[in-house]
């Protein structure tokens, strides 16, 4: 099962948390959540359940 590690309010930002995690051997997928010309868009980034407690650890050891 896939968990929600972090929610991105930009594209760019979202890259940055994906490349991060991939370089750290985390198996990520990301899924926009919403889209809106005023806000902007939200994207999921989501890491396997077995997973998400390393990738919450690589995600705050890198200031992200």
């Amino acid at each position: 099962m896939w968990t929600v590690v972090y929610m991105a309010t930009d594209k760019e930002n979202a890259e940055k948390v994906v490349n991060v995690l991939k370089q750290e051997g985390v198996l990520v997928k990301t899924k926009e959540v919403m889209r809106s010309k005023k806000r902007g868009c939200c994207i999921e980034i989501l890491v396997p359940e077995s997973e998400a407690e390393e990738a919450h650890k690589i995600i705050l050891e890198n200031n992200l």
